[in-house]
């Protein structure tokens, strides 16, 4: 009973950081990168579809995401939700769709960095909860000793612990990323 427990908890403790891990990635950080635009969602035939259906995304360059798109008739949608989501605006040759990022502004890596810092905060947050709700059911459990209450909430909290250490470490090393001082 006790492992289920521990393990429904690490389990949503995992969740939570590959949840921020995945937000995140999307972070601009002067860098090109495919999960800028992976996630976008176009207008295409009527519903909403992520880029990364629509066509293959490619870094030729540092600063640059090349968009091949399958379907010519996608091609300006696409242009129209990277313009609308990240005012970007993209060179069109074809089917193919080439963006530039410029590099970022003092300002706006200091805003990144506390958008970051929230992000990072919401996923510690989660974790935290995820050891609440496990705290709860191990302390309503029938039939177990206060030792035995003391030592599972000791491993909870070690393993609660562990995971706000690896959300602490993504946080340093993505700050480290956008501020440039690499």
């Amino acid at each position: 009973m006790l492992e289920d427990i521990f393990k429904s908890a690490e389990e949503d403790m995992k969740k939570a950081v590959n949840h921020f891990k995945n937000e995140i990635a999307g972070l601009r950080t002067g860098r090109a990168s495919t999960a800028l635009v992976e996630e976008l969602k176009v207008d295409y035939y009527g519903s909403k579809v992520p880029i990364k259906q629509l066509g293959s995304i490619t870094i030729p360059e540092p600063n640059q995401i090349l968009i091949q798109v399958w379907d010519s008739n996608a091609v300006s949608a696409i242009e129209k939700a990277i313009m609308e989501n990240l005012q970007l605006t993209p060179q069109k040759q074809g089917n193919t769709l080439r963006i530039t990022l410029p590099p970022p502004t003092e300002e706006r890596r200091r805003e990144m960095v506390r958008l970051l810092h929230k992000m990072a905060e919401e996923a510690r947050v989660a974790v935290r909860n995820a050891r609440r709700d496990a705290k709860e059911m191990i302390e309503d459990m029938e039939g177990i000793s206060e030792d035995e209450i003391k030592r599972a909430l000791e491993r909870l909290q070690k393993l609660t612990d562990k995971y706000i250490d690896e959300i602490n470490k993504l946080t340093e090393a993505k700050e480290t990323e956008i501020l440039g001082k690499i």
